[in-house]
């Protein structure tokens, strides 16, 4: 604690709400601006407790403590201040002279125990003055007005999302060559009398694979799809098999091998779809020889 910030930890089992944090602060800064005097005493402790002071758990008391109490109750009938405790601490004359009250912060710090960060006076005021200098920053970056943060950045949000959905539309139609299927089928070969495709996709995500896959599948009506992919360094991999095959043929077994070829271990799925990946971002090449052969076997 100091003359411009503070830490306060209470009990409590669960984060407090922003309306809760709010009602907080707009209580505290009504006491402030009251301006009431603040009173000091030293009293005995028993004493001091029976005119309803808090003391601090675990605390250990002398034979004299220092009790302050300041504002006025809005309860009379109980007692005449707002606040009545233990404490050995400098205050304030009058509850005027603490300014403003604004919460920074609200955090769990143990099991049940919360802690509220609050800066007082011309901290306060900095805190406020630089969060006001941050919300004009941004919004002449986003060509808005401070008040119109919020919206602005929700239609940003939005506008994100649609154009994530479009680039993965965009990926799935480059990978797949063209919407007829003519890409599919002039890369597919022969392994006996099973049609095998094995395509790299650029810069394409794990989890682009498998509806890639399925795409794929469709195109070339029978056969063994085999994507990969590699990012940072690693590979990933998706085996999807056509149903008329799953009698010979299972998706989870090849993509295994695959993942072996990739350094990798394991891998899983169902028997028409499945993923795997493995350390060896390079090594795409050497799964996809390694799953033919376990075709051709």
């Amino acid at each position: 604690m100091a003359p411009d910030r503070l830490r306060f930890d209470f009990s409590y089992n669960q984060p407090l709400t922003e309306t809760q944090l709010q009602a907080i602060e707009d209580e505290v800064n009504t006491v402030i601006r009251a301006n009431t005097p603040t009173q000091t005493k030293i009293m005995i402790p028993d004493d001091a407790l029976k005119t309803g002071a808090v003391a601090l758990f675990g605390e250990k008391y002398g034979d004299e403590v220092r009790v302050v109490s300041m504002g006025e109750s809005p309860d009379q009938q109980d007692q005449a201040y707002y606040s009545i405790e233990f404490c050995g601490g400098t205050h304030v004359t009058r509850t005027g002279d603490i300014g403003y009250f604004k919460i920074t912060g609200e955090s769990g710090i143990a099991a049940g125990i919360r802690r509220i960060e609050a800066q007082t006076g011309p901290g306060a005021e900095l805190y406020a003055r630089n969060l006001e200098k941050i919300s004009s920053t941004l919004a002449a970056s986003l060509k808005t007005k401070p008040d119109q943060l919020m919206s602005r950045v929700s239609s940003l949000l939005e506008e994100r999302k649609t154009l994530e959905r479009d680039i993965k539309k965009l990926k799935e139609k480059i990978a797949l060559g063209s919407t007829s299927g003519s890409g599919a089928s002039s890369e597919v070969k022969k392994v006996g009398h099973i049609n095998y495709l094995a395509k790299t996709l650029e810069d394409s995500s794990p989890r682009d694979l498998k509806p890639a896959a399925d795409s794929f599948k469709k195109q070339i009506e029978s056969g063994v799809v085999v994507l990969g992919s590699s990012m940072d360094g690693k590979a990933s991999l998706v085996v999807g098999v056509t149903e008329d095959l799953l009698d010979k043929i299972s998706a989870v077994d090849l993509v295994r091998v695959g993942s072996e070829a990739l350094g990798g271990k394991g891998g899983g799925g169902r028997p028409d779809m499945a993923q795997a990946g493995g350390p060896d971002g390079n090594g795409l090449e050497k799964a996809y020889g390694a799953i033919e052969d376990a075709i051709s076997s």
